[in-house]
């Protein structure tokens, strides 16, 4: 058995990471560990929040009609519905 299968590739648009691996039989579970190579691009460190509601104030500000809320409150009781079936 393999311990280790080292690729290269290259963040797609959207920040998407492609990963072609022909020696891996399908439906097998792997664990994928990224690097990211320091050159001429760098990872931003992740932001750091004081607390939970500076997070949430962070967040872009959702701008949903009365309408677009009621829909969505009708889907989610529905669904509660459903699990209590």
């Amino acid at each position: 058995m393999q311990s280790a299968i080292k690729l290269r590739t290259t963040v797609l648009p959207g920040r998407r990471i492609a990963v072609d691996a022909p020696e891996l039989p399908e439906g097998t579970n792997v664990e994928l560990i990224i690097l990211p190579e320091f050159g001429n691009h760098t990872v931003q460190e992740p932001t750091k929040f004081k607390d939970v509601l500076e997070f949430l104030n962070s967040l872009p500000k959702n701008r949903h009609t009365p309408q677009e809320w009621e829909a969505i409150e009708r889907e989610l009781q529905e669904e509660k519905d459903a699990w209590e079936r």
